[in-house]
């Protein structure tokens, strides 16, 4: 057991198993599709086809963060083992979740006076989180200490690159990131939005693109200007995708070609919470690059 503990958000968008071998805690955000309420735990509750089955049929999402009771359980259960603490949170630029986070860590500090605690705003979403939080897990079995690895953090959040794009503008349109009209002549004309996680940690709307080959091209230019050393790119990579495994796939196949010293490049389901905001049909690439 390391010295002290890891913890994040389950909109990480990776596994159950893969918190469980690199020894990571899980706070679980909730969603309510029509009037039932689901946790956010790796499609243990509900089936990804299923949740994006009934969007499309119409009925209504929304998201709950984690709340502040919930962080204060999570927390205690790594400090009353004796183990200080560093807490990864979702993008403050697209959940408040960190304000929840940090006054838990408050209270856990008057609790526990001789341990410590750190939370981090991770600035990303979904797989891109969790390849933060997953590269802190690296960090601390190589024997990294907790001040020093929150230190680096803080620079690889920097370096974090994250774009995607959809082919289905639906649920872009209904939570107004995508007015009905562009939305509509959108959908008519093939155009699939390539997006990013601004340096706020925000989504941003970057070019307008016909066709998904097309747009899956581009993110890959835009690895290539991104990442440090071009197409030597020798650092892992993760895919996630909203019900579109084969588009993920497909990125994938083209991404080994441009990157053929790439570490790894594992693909994972969009979680609920992020999903019940994407819909079906989004796609996205996470890397390390330039600052």
């Amino acid at each position: 057991m390391a010295a002290y503990g890891l913890s994040c958000c389950s909109t990480v968008d990776l596994s159950r198993q893969w918190a469980e071998e690199r020894d990571v805690k899980l706070a679980y955000f909730h969603f309510f599709l029509g009037e039932k309420e689901y946790l956010d735990d790796f499609y243990e509750s509900i089936r990804p086809e299923e949740l994006y089955q009934r969007m499309l049929a119409g009925e209504m999402t929304r998201t709950s963060q984690v709340n502040v009771e919930e962080y204060k359980a999570l927390f205690r259960s790594v400090l009353s083992k004796g183990r200080d603490l560093l807490h990864i949170t979702l993008s403050s630029g697209i959940s408040g979740s960190i304000n929840s986070a940090r006054i838990a860590a408050e209270e856990m500090r008057e609790e526990f006076p001789e341990r410590k605690v750190y939370v981090l705003d991770s600035l990303n979403a979904s797989s891109g989180y969790g390849l933060l939080v997953d590269r802190a897990a690296d960090l601390r079995d190589a024997g990294m200490g907790i001040e020093e690895l929150y230190e680096e953090l803080q620079r690889l959040v920097a370096r974090q690159q994250s774009w995607f794009f959809t082919s289905d503008l639906t649920f872009f349109i209904r939570g107004g990131r995508v007015s009905k009209a562009a939305g509509w002549i959108g959908s008519l004309l093939n155009i699939c939005p390539l997006l990013r996680v601004a340096e706020d940690g925000s989504l941003k709307a970057v070019e307008k693109v016909r066709g998904k080959k097309r747009v899956m091209d581009r993110i890959l230019q835009k690895m290539e200007e991104l990442c440090k050393d071009g197409r030597d790119y020798s650092d892992k990579c993760f895919i996630s995708h909203s019900d579109c495994r084969e588009d993920a796939e497909l990125l994938r196949v083209e991404l080994r070609k441009r990157f053929p010293k790439l570490k790894t490049a594992e693909i994972f389901p969009i979680g609920s919470t992020i999903g019940c905001h994407t819909g079906p049909g989004t796609v996205a690439l996470f890397f390390f690059g330039r600052e």
